[in-house]
């Protein structure tokens, strides 16, 4: 399995849009910490969690491989429980259907990330330390608000054990918590 500081070389190399590395920088916090709740590989978790997102600047027009070409990028590089969930965040493309904690963990985090991000930027500050639980959960709860974030994607949280608020909260907590 790569190190942490490989990964990020990977990320930089294949990234270029600072708001999508972002993004991954705020999925492996949130993985890391669930698998330390989960008693799960925080490594592997955080890994996967980084690495993601691998492919998307390369696979944004083709759905298709979104995922596929993350995972021949990894192989012999991320245990194949890391590269399963990659493609499961994609699963209506890659038919690799989310089985195991990590496969909804990491397609649940993805998602509220995202949502958590949107909510940053309606409110005036642009601050997710102005977030609260509240007013993660009334947005989640609006149906008119990001619609591109499918509720039931972060309703997998539930799945592994995990109830909607303190699932957000965690994701809150965490994204706060990194550095800009």
């Amino acid at each position: 399995m790569l190190t942490r500081d490989q990964a990020f070389v990977l990320i930089k190399k294949y990234i270029k849009d600072q708001d999508n590395i972002k993004h991954a920088l705020a999925v492996e916090a949130i993985l890391r910490k669930m698998a330390e709740l989960l008693e799960k590989d925080e490594e592997l978790w955080g890994l996967t969690g980084l690495l993601f997102n691998l492919d998307y600047e390369y696979s944004s027009g083709n759905p298709e491989e979104r995922g596929m070409l993350a995972a021949q990028l990894l192989t012999d590089l991320l245990p194949e429980n890391g590269i399963n969930a990659i493609k499961a965040n994609n699963y209506m493309h890659t038919d690799y259907i989310p089985i195991t904690s990590l496969d909804k963990s990491l397609i649940a985090t993805v998602a509220g990330v995202g949502l958590i991000f949107t909510i940053a930027r309606s409110i005036p500050s642009k601050k997710i330390g102005d977030i609260d639980l509240s007013l993660a959960l009334a947005k989640f709860n609006n149906d008119s608000f990001a619609k591109r974030y499918n509720r039931k994607r972060i309703l997998l949280c539930e799945d592994i054990g995990m109830q909607l608020d303190f699932f957000l909260n965690l994701c809150l907590e965490v994204m706060k918590e990194i550095p800009k």
